[in-house]
């Protein structure tokens, strides 16, 4: 099966004539493709055919066409993190290319019925983390490879995100091969000469699609032992990774990181990054995004010094802000007894009498010269609402004190007159006023 695709000169070629052909369609698999040489999976005596798009089979060595491996890398959707089970892994070719993809944290196995192909997929690997390029460019989960036949799988094992096929599954063994695949996963698979897509979409609904005409080996059946019971194969154990493990994959990150440029701002020959978005459907799978290296942004010149400049905050150099104005205080309350500029003031001898009712119930004093307070007491005095008659006698005892007048008239002036009384004064009668709140002093 192939021939769909020119050959190439070399790998690069052969995945350019791909990408034309359509077959390779999303930038991660191509990246994929392009990290890995095929022709490093050849004997070196065949290594002339590996660029064409064609299978190659060496006793139990085996190949798939190009062209078919594009199919099954777009078909699977994978994205890093997912488990991937790889049913005649074969070579491993397929499945380094799928362990670039996964990332450290995924999980990649493989089975494969003959254990000769496995010591030979295991050779290739590692010359493949030893020698590759490519091999520091990603973060990879190294695909890890049991003997044994596929189909001999116990029914309840671990199941698996991602999961192919390499060889034409007879349609009595399409339930079997659905049971290894979980919920929202998908199974890839030659199936009645056609490379079928099948998606879990719940416990016992698929969803299936035909991709392209194969033509494949059959599988091998297995084989039964003495009790009439096929012998079971045991999937490769998952393992918790070790903290040296793990120091190693954050290390490794960080310089990849660094190298290509994403921490730093990158320069003129940094790659493109790829982001993984999340796409919609049932397998969640994520489509590939090419994102530009970042670029430093230039950096503004710094101004020009003024005259009168100077540094704000040990910062920037800028201009001297304007001196803040202090704003005026306004004038004091009017201290109405007391005359200190207010409303109703103290009246010198022979001068004007001060107005009635000034702010903070000034008083007006209708009284002469400083001796004749007694008698302008109760004449002049024009005390605001809401006093009381405990502010007014505070008042005139500060009376007494100021004319040297006995405080036996004060006690007498205070107990004479309360709000809302009238008495007899000394030249006329008048109503007593409450004082207002917080009056303060005497009259003047």
């Amino acid at each position: 099966m192939g021939g769909a695709v020119s050959a190439g000169e070399d790998n690069d070629e052969l995945i350019d004539n791909l990408k034309e052909a359509y077959y390779i369609r999303s930038c991660l698999v191509e990246r994929a493709f392009r990290a890995i040489d095929r022709a490093d999976y050849y004997l070196d005596e065949y290594r002339e055919n590996a660029y064409k798009d064609l299978a190659w089979r060496h006793g139990n060595i085996h190949l798939s066409a190009p062209c078919i491996y594009s199919e099954v890398m777009e078909a699977l959707d994978l994205y890093p993190g997912l488990s991937f089970l790889n049913l005649g892994s074969g070579t491993g070719y397929l499945s380094t290319m799928v362990g670039l993809i996964l990332g450290p944290f995924g999980v990649n196995h493989g089975v494969e019925l003959h254990a000769d192909v496995i010591e030979y997929a295991y050779q290739k690997l590692d010359n493949f983390i030893k020698t590759s390029d490519s091999f520091d460019k990603f973060e990879f989960c190294e695909p890890c490879f049991v003997a044994g036949n596929c189909l001999e799988i116990p029914p309840h094992s671990r199941q698996y995100d991602r999961v192919y096929c390499g060889a034409g599954v007879q349609k009595e063994y399409e339930s079997y091969m659905k049971n290894v695949l979980k919920v929202g996963g998908v199974l890839v698979l030659p199936l009645e000469e056609k490379l079928t897509k099948i998606t879990r979409t719940g416990p016992n609904s698929w969803e299936t699609k035909k991709i392209i005409s194969v033509s494949f080996a059959p599988l091998v059946l297995p084989k039964y032992n003495n009790n009439g019971k096929p012998k079971a194969v045991p999937l490769p154990v998952l393992e918790v990774r070790s903290l040296q493990e793990l120091a190693r994959i954050s290390i490794r990150h960080a310089l990849r990181v660094t190298r290509d440029g994403a921490g730093g701002g990158g320069g003129a020959g940094a790659r493109p990054r790829l982001l993984l978005q999340r796409g919609p459907g049932p397998g969640g799978g994520r489509t590939p995004q090419v994102r530009a290296p970042l670029q430093a942004a230039p950096r503004p010149p710094p101004p020009q010094q003024q005259p009168g400049a100077r540094r704000a905050g040990g910062g920037a150099v800028g201009l001297r802000p304007p001196r803040r104005q202090q704003q005026q205080r306004p004038p004091p309350p009017s201290q109405g007894a007391r005359g200190h500029g207010g409303g109703g003031g103290r009246r010198r001898p022979g001068g004007p009498a001060a107005p009635e009712g000034g702010p903070q119930g000034a008083e007006g004093r209708a009284g002469g010269t400083r001796g004749g307070r007694g008698a302008g007491r109760g004449r002049g005095r024009a005390e605001g609402p809401g006093g009381d008659p405990t502010g007014r006698a505070r008042r005139q005892r500060a009376e007494g004190k100021d004319s040297g007048a006995a405080p036996a008239r004060a006690a007498q002036d205070v107990s004479a007159v309360l709000p809302g009384e009238v008495r007899p004064g000394a030249q006329g009668t008048h109503t007593a006023r409450a004082p207002l709140r917080g009056g303060g002093g005497g009259g003047g």
